[in-house]
């Protein structure tokens, strides 16, 4: 249940991932403005204006809007808001990097709109999924099957490795990140492994590739130079997750993102564990 007198009544979002919330909430006609890469929900597209993409957004437009409440997401998005603080606009910028965070930041969201007990029922519901999906494995495990080592990669050139609730979730799912050390690193430029012989080295089973906005390319990883012997490339366990599934820290990462990554993992386990 929801109070819909409660709370900013005319949001703009700037990222995706309080735009899908917010839908899935039902509150959004709250929602006057979007990111321009929003494609979660598809409708919100046809039904919003898009006034920002990741790092620049439209000021005069967001003005225009006459918004009560903007949501931001992490320093990256500093700039774009000091510009609407200055202009008199309230704007929450939220950093989750962890699960945790996420569901904390969907609660906070939730709240704002007077949809606090809506909020913290679905929050419940995800984390019932995820306990799910951590007891399949186990079971598959109890097997014997192994779990599988996972090279997830968001962008080629440089090789950068996944976030952290990337790593989260894909450990949840049934696999084993090949660079956890590099997970905790906020900041695509502190994940970057310059010498892709190391990721060889590291010799993962399954490579998962989610290339931040573009197309995902299996061929181009399995011809690298020196990966023919990685285990991964060998058994021709390459795979894409869109972008907008995993790499948003919100419900879609919680859900479509890690039922996704359990499915490539599962079926690795099945087959080769």
């Amino acid at each position: 249940m929801c109070t819909a007198h409660l709370g900013p009544q005319r949001i703009v979002c700037l990222t995706e991932e309080t735009t899908e919330w917010l839908y899935l909430l039902g509150q959004e006609s709250r929602i006057v403005g979007i990111s321009g890469y929003t494609v979660r929900p598809r409708r919100a597209r046809e039904e919003k204006p898009k006034v920002s993409a990741f790092l620049s957004a439209k000021i005069d437009k967001i003005l225009a809007l006459e918004p009560d409440c903007v949501f931001g997401f992490s320093d990256l998005q500093a700039d774009i808001a000091a510009l609407l603080i200055r202009a008199g606009v309230q704007v929450t910028v939220f950093n989750q990097r962890s699960v945790d965070e996420i569901h904390s930041m969907l609660f906070q969201v939730a709240a704002m709109v007077g949809c606090a007990e809506a909020g913290l029922a679905w929050i419940d519901a995800n984390r019932a999924q995820l306990d799910g999906i951590r007891e399949a494995v186990k079971a598959l495990q109890a097997r014997g099957k192994r779990r599988p080592s996972v090279f997830f990669e968001e962008w080629d050139e440089p090789h950068i490795s996944c976030i952290r609730w990337v790593s989260e979730l894909l450990g949840i799912a049934g696999g084993d990140d090949v660079f956890p050390e590099l997970a905790t690193q906020s900041l695509g430029k502190h994940r970057i492994i310059a010498d892709g012989a190391e990721i060889v080295r590291r010799d993962p089973d399954i490579i998962i590739g989610s290339w931040c906005g573009k197309k995902f390319r299996p061929e181009k990883v399995a011809t690298r130079a020196g990966w023919q012997d990685v285990a991964a490339v060998k058994t021709g366990q390459l795979f894409e997750i869109k972008s907008a599934d995993i790499l948003q820290p919100g419900p879609a990462a919680l859900t479509d993102g890690v039922a996704q990554m359990h499915r490539i993992v599962s079926e690795w386990m099945h087959e080769h564990g």
